[in-house]
């Protein structure tokens, strides 16, 4: 769908919270217009940045006047405004699942696999405390075999159809999938993982960076 629509967004493509919110917007059709800011590109911690979002962080949007950080909220805020019903589970309960799968993504499957994506994939050089790591690893596994369970009798996180549910969660699994070790044979996150792969957007915005 094209909606006649252009944003701006604030942030870096190989954030993963940026990365949530371009793939909605691919998937919705919004145009938008990105600066980078924040990690090797600076800004975030200074004005005008910081008189958008006083957090320093990334990213947020300015759609016309109005400004919005925190990535969950923007994928939420794009899909009720121009979403016109894509993205939109269908139910008061559908989505209630939707956006308890999102919440769950901030609470625990992206803390879950940061500490070790950062070990095995961002900084592999840096000595890094094995106890400390396979504790982590430990509970990522957790984790995303949570994830796998929820995955059993659906092919998206939500129910029968993509939503906005599956982005977040989307965003986290991919960094599950990088790491260059043995993980368990998650069968059913393995195949929801291998559906998103055949979406443009999630091919542009996630796996290819």
């Amino acid at each position: 769908m094209a909606v006649e629509t252009r944003i701006k967004i604030w942030g870096r493509r190989d954030s993963t919270n940026v990365q949530k919110v371009l793939w909605c917007c691919d998937e919705l059709g919004i145009g938008y217009d990105r600066t980078d800011i924040g990690g090797p590109f600076g800004g975030n911690r200074e004005r005008p940045y910081l008189d958008l979002n006083p957090n320093g962080l990334i990213p947020t949007i300015e759609d016309g006047d109005f400004v919005l950080w925190e990535s969950n909220s923007i994928v939420r805020y794009l899909v009720d405004k121009y979403g016109k019903g894509a993205l939109l589970p269908p139910t008061p309960e559908s989505r209630g699942d939707a956006n308890r799968w999102m919440d769950w993504q901030l609470t625990t499957a992206a803390p879950a696999v940061q500490p070790v994506f950062g070990a095995y994939v961002r900084n592999p050089e840096r000595k890094h405390d094995s106890a400390a790591l396979e504790k982590a690893l430990d509970y990522a596994i957790k984790a995303y075999r949570m994830l796998d369970a929820h995955l059993t009798d659906r092919p998206y996180v939500a129910g029968e159809n993509f939503s906005m549910g599956d982005i977040p969660v989307g965003v986290s699994v991919h960094r599950w999938f990088r790491l260059p070790i043995k993980l368990p044979e998650l069968a059913h996150l393995r195949a929801w993982y291998d559906r998103l792969g055949n979406r443009h957007a999630y091919r542009t915005h996630v796996l290819d960076q």
